[in-house]
């Protein structure tokens, strides 16, 4: 006999649907018989399924070793079960990256500084992301557990291009996944960018707000930026602005995205004439090869800088009314003390 007993990322949902995760092999039908013939039981009682599920329920399978790691997906010694261990690709994850850093962390939140160059979510299914480096440094912290990873699995919350660095939110618990994901959808989370464009925005300027329309093309994966709204695949976007530094050819910015759709910020800015330093999709080929060329520029610099939280209460509490800044790379401090 196995027993689990039900954790607060499980509680709440219907015990079908957590058997389903849980036993994430098992056919319905196999599930069912199981539990008609109490070989699944719930707090030791026989059970149809349809009970919703509580904090500290205790779930029991009468199973042999072998067909209960079948159905859970993990290996015992000596037995014809080969499933790769869950812990392999997080494990990998976080050994590939050690340098990401945690900025805030809590019982329900985690907010990392994700560097360039890291996929936030899989791309591929051989992909190695941000993801997957989340649950190898909670794997490492024993924050949670493989067992806990077949009903809950912590993930990122908002998504940051490839090549984009800066603060990503990490939900640790279902809970905190559910309430970032909420704040995130009803925009109560203010986001900053730090940014270089092409060409001389003058700090009288400031706070300036472009509106327009975004249409995504998925087959080449760029966006178009129109005034006027193109049809139903067509976004309303607004994007705010503050110029920091003006220079010879570039001025260095603070941008608020206050919407957030695909490429948004680099788009909009390209659209009125002020592409993104080192943005080869959307910007200046030229002007970001001579850059290239002097400082190793290889791809847009764009930093998801500072996000400000509103008031909030629940699980999100102890962020309420925080303001969280991530480091700017090296290169921006650079950028900034060479006034050619």
């Amino acid at each position: 006999m196995q027993t689990y007993q039900i954790g607060p990322n499980e509680a709440g949902q219907r015990f079908d649907k957590f058997l389903h995760k849980f036993l994430s092999a098992a056919q319905d039908s196999f599930l069912y018989k199981m539990l008609r013939k109490k070989n699944i039981t719930l707090n030791g009682q026989k059970s149809e399924g349809k009970e919703i599920v509580k904090l500290g329920d205790t779930v029991c399978f009468f199973f042999s070793e072998e067909t209960f790691a079948k159905f859970t997906g993990q290996a015992v010694a000596g037995s014809s079960v080969s499933t790769q261990p869950v812990q392999d690709s997080y494990a990998a994850a976080y050994q590939k990256w050690p340098a990401i850093a945690v900025i805030y962390e809590d019982a329900n939140v985690l907010i990392v500084n994700k560097p360039s160059g890291v996929l936030t979510q899989k791309a591929d299914p051989d992909d190695l992301s941000l993801n997957e480096w989340l649950i190898g440094y909670l794997l490492k912290k024993e924050s949670i557990t493989a067992a806990t990873l077949r009903t809950f699995k912590p993930s990122v919350c908002n998504r940051l291009d490839r090549n984009t660095s800066g603060l990503v939110l990490c939900g640790k618990t279902l809970a905190g996944s559910q309430e970032l994901s909420r704040l995130i959808r009803e925009r109560g989370v203010r986001k900053f960018y730090r940014l270089y464009i092409k060409g001389s925005l003058q700090p009288e300027l400031s706070a300036a707000h472009i509106i327009g329309y975004l249409t995504k093309n998925s087959a080449n994966n760029k966006v178009t930026i129109t005034p006027d709204c193109q049809g139903e695949g067509s976004s309303f976007i607004e994007t705010a602005y503050s110029p920091l530094l003006v220079l010879s050819d570039r001025t260095y910015l603070e941008v608020e995205l206050i919407t957030g759709k695909t490429h948004q910020i680099r788009a909009h800015l390209a659209s009125i004439g002020h592409p993104l330093l080192g943005d080869y999709k959307y910007g200046d080929i030229g002007w970001n090869d001579r850059y290239r060329l002097a400082y190793g520029i290889r791809s847009q610099l764009l930093h998801a800088y500072r996000m400000e939280f509103p008031s909030m209460e629940g699980s999100l509490a102890e962020l309420s009314r925080r303001i969280i800044m991530a480091p700017l790379p090296k290169i921006y401090e650079t950028l900034v003390e060479d006034k050619h």
